[in-house]
Protein backbone atom coordinates (compact mmCIF):
# COMPACT_ATOMS: atom_id res chain seq x y z
CA UNK A 1 0.00 0.00 0.00
CA UNK A 2 1.39 3.41 -0.91
CA UNK A 3 2.62 5.61 1.90
CA UNK A 4 2.10 9.37 2.07
CA UNK A 5 5.44 10.36 3.56
CA UNK A 6 3.58 11.75 6.60
CA UNK A 7 2.95 10.37 10.09
CA UNK A 8 1.59 11.43 13.47
CA UNK A 9 3.70 13.66 15.74
CA UNK A 10 5.89 11.74 18.19
CA UNK A 11 5.80 12.39 21.07
CA UNK A 12 2.42 14.07 21.32
CA UNK A 13 3.00 17.77 20.70
CA UNK A 14 0.24 20.19 21.62
CA UNK A 15 1.92 22.91 19.58
CA UNK A 16 1.91 20.99 16.29
CA UNK A 17 1.31 23.65 13.67
CA UNK A 18 -2.04 23.55 11.83
CA UNK A 19 -1.70 22.25 8.30
CA UNK A 20 -3.73 20.79 5.46
CA UNK A 21 -2.71 17.24 6.37
CA UNK A 22 -4.42 15.16 9.06
CA UNK A 23 -3.46 11.93 10.79
CA UNK A 24 -6.68 9.95 11.42
CA UNK A 25 -6.75 6.87 13.66
CA UNK A 26 -9.48 4.20 13.89
CA UNK A 27 -10.04 4.65 10.18
CA UNK A 28 -9.06 2.52 7.16
CA UNK A 29 -9.46 -0.87 5.45
CA UNK A 30 -8.72 -2.87 8.62
CA UNK A 31 -11.87 -1.42 10.25
CA UNK A 32 -14.02 -1.79 7.14
CA UNK A 33 -13.58 1.69 5.64
CA UNK A 34 -12.26 2.19 2.13
CA UNK A 35 -10.24 5.23 1.15
CA UNK A 36 -13.18 6.30 -1.02
CA UNK A 37 -15.38 6.25 2.10
CA UNK A 38 -12.88 8.51 3.86
CA UNK A 39 -12.73 10.93 0.93
CA UNK A 40 -16.54 11.18 0.90
CA UNK A 41 -16.75 11.85 4.65
CA UNK A 42 -13.95 14.41 4.85
CA UNK A 43 -14.96 16.00 1.54
CA UNK A 44 -17.86 17.65 3.37
CA UNK A 45 -15.34 20.11 4.83
CA UNK A 46 -13.42 21.00 1.67
CA UNK A 47 -11.53 19.54 -1.27
CA UNK A 48 -9.60 16.37 -0.36
CA UNK A 49 -6.50 15.87 -2.50
CA UNK A 50 -5.90 12.33 -1.36
CA UNK A 51 -6.07 9.62 1.31
CA UNK A 52 -3.23 7.19 1.96
CA UNK A 53 -2.07 4.70 4.57
CA UNK A 54 -0.27 6.21 7.55
CA UNK A 55 1.43 2.90 8.37
CA UNK A 56 1.00 -0.84 7.82
CA UNK A 57 -1.82 -1.25 10.38
CA UNK A 58 -4.66 -0.60 7.93
CA UNK A 59 -6.41 1.36 10.70
CA UNK A 60 -4.70 4.74 10.38
CA UNK A 61 -4.74 7.07 7.37
CA UNK A 62 -3.38 10.40 6.22
CA UNK A 63 -6.00 12.79 4.80
CA UNK A 64 -4.58 15.58 2.65
CA UNK A 65 -6.78 18.66 2.08
CA UNK A 66 -6.11 21.42 -0.41
CA UNK A 67 -6.62 24.11 2.25
CA UNK A 68 -5.54 24.13 5.93
CA UNK A 69 -8.85 25.72 6.91
CA UNK A 70 -10.74 22.68 5.63
CA UNK A 71 -8.50 20.36 7.63
CA UNK A 72 -9.10 22.48 10.74
CA UNK A 73 -12.85 22.35 10.25
CA UNK A 74 -12.76 18.56 9.87
CA UNK A 75 -10.71 18.17 13.03
CA UNK A 76 -13.08 20.36 15.08
CA UNK A 77 -16.14 18.51 13.80
CA UNK A 78 -14.89 14.91 13.86
CA UNK A 79 -12.13 14.45 16.46
CA UNK A 80 -13.30 12.26 19.32
CA UNK A 81 -16.86 12.05 18.00
CA UNK A 82 -18.78 9.32 16.15
CA UNK A 83 -18.84 9.93 12.41
CA UNK A 84 -22.14 8.95 10.84
CA UNK A 85 -20.63 8.84 7.34
CA UNK A 86 -18.03 6.33 8.55
CA UNK A 87 -20.25 3.73 10.24
CA UNK A 88 -20.35 5.70 13.49
CA UNK A 89 -16.67 5.14 14.24
CA UNK A 90 -15.03 7.50 16.74
CA UNK A 91 -12.09 9.10 14.98
CA UNK A 92 -8.90 10.33 16.63
CA UNK A 93 -7.41 13.15 14.59
CA UNK A 94 -4.24 15.22 14.79
CA UNK A 95 -2.27 17.37 12.42
CA UNK A 96 0.32 15.25 10.69
CA UNK A 97 4.04 15.88 10.29
CA UNK A 98 6.52 14.66 7.65
CA UNK A 99 7.78 11.16 8.39
CA UNK A 100 11.53 11.05 9.11
CA UNK A 101 13.60 9.61 6.30
CA UNK A 102 14.73 6.05 7.06
CA UNK A 103 18.35 5.73 8.03
CA UNK A 104 20.71 3.12 6.68
CA UNK A 105 22.31 0.73 9.21
CA UNK A 106 25.18 2.26 11.13
CA UNK A 107 28.75 1.34 10.38
CA UNK A 108 30.63 0.65 7.19
CA UNK A 109 28.19 -0.40 4.50
CA UNK A 110 29.00 -3.64 2.71
CA UNK A 111 28.48 -3.37 -1.07
CA UNK A 112 25.42 -5.36 -2.09
CA UNK A 113 25.36 -7.19 -5.42
CA UNK A 114 22.20 -7.12 -7.48
CA UNK A 115 23.03 -10.37 -9.30
CA UNK A 116 24.99 -13.50 -8.52
CA UNK A 117 27.34 -12.81 -11.44
CA UNK A 118 28.23 -9.59 -9.63
CA UNK A 119 28.46 -11.51 -6.33
CA UNK A 120 31.07 -13.83 -7.80
CA UNK A 121 30.76 -16.91 -5.56
CA UNK A 122 30.91 -20.24 -7.43
CA UNK A 123 27.72 -22.27 -7.08
CA UNK A 124 25.42 -19.37 -6.09
CA UNK A 125 22.64 -18.64 -8.59
CA UNK A 126 19.68 -16.24 -8.36
CA UNK A 127 16.59 -15.90 -10.53
CA UNK A 128 14.30 -12.91 -9.95
CA UNK A 129 10.52 -13.21 -10.40
CA UNK A 130 10.79 -16.99 -10.18
CA UNK A 131 7.10 -17.02 -9.25
CA UNK A 132 4.38 -14.53 -10.15
CA UNK A 133 2.74 -12.12 -7.71
CA UNK A 134 -0.46 -14.19 -7.89
CA UNK A 135 1.44 -17.41 -7.13
CA UNK A 136 3.18 -15.65 -4.24
CA UNK A 137 -0.19 -14.89 -2.67
CA UNK A 138 -1.31 -18.49 -3.22
CA UNK A 139 1.77 -19.85 -1.43
CA UNK A 140 1.38 -17.43 1.49
CA UNK A 141 -2.30 -18.30 1.86
CA UNK A 142 -1.44 -22.00 1.82
CA UNK A 143 1.11 -21.81 4.65
CA UNK A 144 -1.03 -19.39 6.66
CA UNK A 145 -3.83 -21.96 6.60
CA UNK A 146 -1.53 -24.51 8.24
CA UNK A 147 -0.16 -24.63 11.81
CA UNK A 148 3.06 -22.77 12.58
CA UNK A 149 5.68 -23.79 15.14
CA UNK A 150 6.95 -20.81 17.11
CA UNK A 151 10.68 -20.35 17.76
CA UNK A 152 12.28 -17.56 19.78
CA UNK A 153 12.03 -14.89 17.07
CA UNK A 154 10.28 -16.49 14.11
CA UNK A 155 7.76 -19.14 13.08
CA UNK A 156 8.46 -22.27 11.04
CA UNK A 157 6.81 -25.20 9.29
CA UNK A 158 8.55 -28.43 8.24
CA UNK A 159 7.59 -30.88 5.50
CA UNK A 160 9.20 -34.16 4.44
CA UNK A 161 11.55 -34.21 7.43
CA UNK A 162 11.69 -31.98 10.49
CA UNK A 163 14.81 -29.88 10.91
CA UNK A 164 16.20 -30.28 14.44
CA UNK A 165 17.64 -26.92 15.51
CA UNK A 166 19.43 -28.33 18.56
CA UNK A 167 21.68 -30.53 16.39
CA UNK A 168 21.28 -28.65 13.08
CA UNK A 169 20.35 -31.98 11.53
CA UNK A 170 17.39 -34.19 10.65
CA UNK A 171 16.31 -37.65 11.71
CA UNK A 172 16.31 -39.41 8.34
CA UNK A 173 14.23 -42.25 9.84
CA UNK A 174 11.35 -39.90 10.71
CA UNK A 175 9.71 -39.27 7.34
CA UNK A 176 6.76 -36.87 7.63
CA UNK A 177 5.34 -37.58 4.19
CA UNK A 178 5.62 -36.15 0.70
CA UNK A 179 6.01 -32.43 0.16
CA UNK A 180 2.64 -30.61 0.09
CA UNK A 181 0.78 -30.24 -3.18
CA UNK A 182 0.82 -26.44 -3.03
CA UNK A 183 4.56 -26.41 -3.89
CA UNK A 184 4.17 -28.62 -6.99
CA UNK A 185 4.53 -25.59 -9.30
CA UNK A 186 7.85 -24.75 -7.65
CA UNK A 187 9.15 -28.31 -7.89
CA UNK A 188 8.27 -28.43 -11.59
CA UNK A 189 10.28 -25.25 -12.25
CA UNK A 190 13.44 -25.84 -10.23
CA UNK A 191 14.55 -28.76 -12.41
CA UNK A 192 15.36 -26.19 -15.11
CA UNK A 193 17.01 -23.76 -12.69
CA UNK A 194 20.48 -22.44 -13.70
CA UNK A 195 23.21 -24.52 -12.07
CA UNK A 196 20.99 -27.51 -11.28
CA UNK A 197 22.83 -30.78 -11.74
CA UNK A 198 21.25 -33.95 -13.05
CA UNK A 199 19.79 -36.14 -10.35
CA UNK A 200 18.58 -39.74 -10.62
CA UNK A 201 16.35 -39.41 -7.54
CA UNK A 202 14.10 -36.65 -6.26
CA UNK A 203 15.85 -33.30 -6.43
CA UNK A 204 14.48 -32.23 -3.01
CA UNK A 205 12.50 -34.01 -0.30
CA UNK A 206 12.57 -31.58 2.63
CA UNK A 207 10.99 -28.13 2.99
CA UNK A 208 11.34 -25.63 5.81
CA UNK A 209 9.09 -22.57 5.73
CA UNK A 210 10.40 -19.64 7.79
CA UNK A 211 8.48 -16.48 8.66
CA UNK A 212 10.77 -13.61 9.64
CA UNK A 213 9.21 -10.52 11.28
CA UNK A 214 10.69 -7.16 10.29
CA UNK A 215 14.17 -6.80 11.80
CA UNK A 216 14.73 -10.51 12.37
CA UNK A 217 17.50 -12.22 10.41
CA UNK A 218 19.47 -15.43 10.49
CA UNK A 219 22.75 -16.23 12.26
CA UNK A 220 25.81 -17.10 10.12
CA UNK A 221 25.90 -20.81 9.34
CA UNK A 222 26.68 -23.50 6.79
CA UNK A 223 23.86 -25.98 6.32
CA UNK A 224 25.18 -29.18 7.88
CA UNK A 225 26.97 -31.27 5.25
CA UNK A 226 26.01 -34.57 6.85
CA UNK A 227 22.33 -33.59 6.90
CA UNK A 228 21.76 -32.39 3.34
CA UNK A 229 22.98 -32.96 -0.19
CA UNK A 230 24.67 -30.31 -2.30
CA UNK A 231 21.81 -28.22 -3.72
CA UNK A 232 19.76 -25.93 -1.47
CA UNK A 233 17.02 -23.70 -2.88
CA UNK A 234 15.51 -20.71 -1.08
CA UNK A 235 12.44 -18.85 -2.34
CA UNK A 236 11.80 -15.38 -0.88
CA UNK A 237 8.17 -14.27 -0.47
CA UNK A 238 6.37 -11.20 0.90
CA UNK A 239 9.48 -9.09 1.47
CA UNK A 240 13.12 -8.45 0.51
CA UNK A 241 16.35 -8.94 2.43
CA UNK A 242 20.10 -8.98 2.05
CA UNK A 243 21.95 -12.28 2.29
CA UNK A 244 25.59 -12.02 3.28
CA UNK A 245 28.18 -14.71 2.60
CA UNK A 246 31.31 -15.03 4.74
CA UNK A 247 34.58 -16.92 4.69
CA UNK A 248 36.27 -16.61 8.06
CA UNK A 249 40.10 -16.59 8.36
CA UNK A 250 40.01 -19.73 10.51
CA UNK A 251 37.14 -21.31 8.69
CA UNK A 252 35.27 -24.39 9.82
CA UNK A 253 31.68 -25.52 9.56
CA UNK A 254 30.97 -23.60 12.78
CA UNK A 255 30.76 -19.81 12.61
CA UNK A 256 32.81 -17.96 15.28
CA UNK A 257 29.58 -16.66 16.80
CA UNK A 258 28.57 -20.27 17.59
CA UNK A 259 31.71 -20.65 19.69
CA UNK A 260 32.31 -17.25 21.27
CA UNK A 261 28.86 -15.72 21.15
CA UNK A 262 29.94 -12.94 18.79
CA UNK A 263 31.80 -12.76 15.50
CA UNK A 264 32.57 -9.01 15.54
CA UNK A 265 36.29 -9.66 15.98
CA UNK A 266 36.33 -12.19 13.15
CA UNK A 267 34.61 -9.97 10.57
CA UNK A 268 37.08 -7.16 11.31
CA UNK A 269 39.97 -9.45 10.40
CA UNK A 270 41.24 -8.33 6.96
CA UNK A 271 41.34 -12.00 5.90
CA UNK A 272 37.59 -12.37 6.50
CA UNK A 273 35.88 -12.25 3.09
CA UNK A 274 32.36 -10.81 3.10
CA UNK A 275 30.03 -10.53 0.13
CA UNK A 276 26.32 -9.74 -0.03
CA UNK A 277 23.47 -10.06 -2.51
CA UNK A 278 19.98 -8.55 -2.57
CA UNK A 279 17.09 -11.03 -2.53
CA UNK A 280 13.90 -9.36 -3.80
CA UNK A 281 10.46 -10.88 -3.19
CA UNK A 282 9.60 -13.82 -5.49
CA UNK A 283 13.28 -14.55 -6.21
CA UNK A 284 14.78 -18.04 -5.96
CA UNK A 285 18.35 -18.59 -4.73
CA UNK A 286 20.34 -21.77 -5.34
CA UNK A 287 23.34 -22.57 -3.14
CA UNK A 288 25.53 -25.35 -4.50
CA UNK A 289 29.18 -26.32 -4.78
CA UNK A 290 31.63 -23.97 -3.06
CA UNK A 291 28.93 -21.44 -2.19
CA UNK A 292 26.91 -24.07 -0.34
CA UNK A 293 29.74 -26.05 1.25
CA UNK A 294 32.43 -23.46 2.08
CA UNK A 295 30.67 -20.12 2.74
CA UNK A 296 28.59 -19.21 5.78
CA UNK A 297 25.37 -17.45 4.81
CA UNK A 298 23.72 -14.88 7.02
CA UNK A 299 20.76 -12.48 7.01
CA UNK A 300 21.55 -9.28 8.97
CA UNK A 301 19.10 -8.38 11.71
CA UNK A 302 18.08 -5.07 10.14
CA UNK A 303 14.82 -3.18 9.59
CA UNK A 304 16.54 -1.07 6.93
CA UNK A 305 18.96 -2.23 4.23
CA UNK A 306 21.31 -0.12 2.12
CA UNK A 307 21.28 -1.49 -1.42
CA UNK A 308 23.37 0.33 -4.02
CA UNK A 309 22.87 3.62 -2.22
CA UNK A 310 19.12 3.14 -1.90
CA UNK A 311 17.57 2.72 1.53
CA UNK A 312 15.09 -0.18 1.47
CA UNK A 313 12.74 -0.79 4.38
CA UNK A 314 11.98 -4.42 5.13
CA UNK A 315 8.37 -5.59 5.09
CA UNK A 316 6.37 -6.56 8.15
CA UNK A 317 7.16 -10.18 7.30
CA UNK A 318 9.36 -12.15 4.96
CA UNK A 319 8.58 -15.80 4.29
CA UNK A 320 11.15 -18.18 2.83
CA UNK A 321 10.66 -21.66 1.39
CA UNK A 322 13.93 -23.59 1.75
CA UNK A 323 14.09 -26.85 -0.20
CA UNK A 324 16.76 -29.47 0.51
CA UNK A 325 17.54 -33.12 -0.18
CA UNK A 326 18.21 -35.17 2.96
CA UNK A 327 21.54 -37.02 2.77
CA UNK A 328 21.22 -40.76 3.37
CA UNK A 329 24.95 -41.59 3.13
CA UNK A 330 28.24 -40.02 4.18
CA UNK A 331 29.49 -36.66 2.94
CA UNK A 332 32.65 -36.97 0.85
CA UNK A 333 32.73 -33.38 -0.45
CA UNK A 334 36.01 -31.67 -1.35
CA UNK A 335 35.53 -29.04 1.35
CA UNK A 336 36.65 -31.09 4.37
CA UNK A 337 37.65 -27.99 6.35
CA UNK A 338 33.98 -26.95 6.44
CA UNK A 339 32.46 -30.43 6.70
CA UNK A 340 31.03 -31.55 10.04
CA UNK A 341 31.51 -35.23 9.10
CA UNK A 342 35.08 -35.04 7.80
CA UNK A 343 36.26 -32.78 10.61
CA UNK A 344 35.10 -35.07 13.42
Amino acid sequence: MAKSGYTRPRPIAEDTAPSAILFVANCGPAVGLTHDDVVAAFGAFGEVEGVSAADDSGARVIVRFREPAAAGAAMVALHGRPCGRLAGRVLHIRYSVPAPAPKAPAGVSLPVALSTSELGIPGIHLVEEFVTAAEEQEFLAAVDSRPWKRLAKRRVQHYGYEFLYETRNVDSKQFLGELPSFVSKILDKIVTFPGVKSCTTKLVDQLTVNEYPCGVGLSPHIDTHSAFEEMIFSLSLAGPCIMEFRQYPKGSWRAPSMVSGTDETSIQDPQCIRKAVFLPPRSMLLMSGEGRYAWHHYIPHHKIDDVAGQVIKRSLRRVSFTFRKVRMGLCDCEYGQFCDFQSK
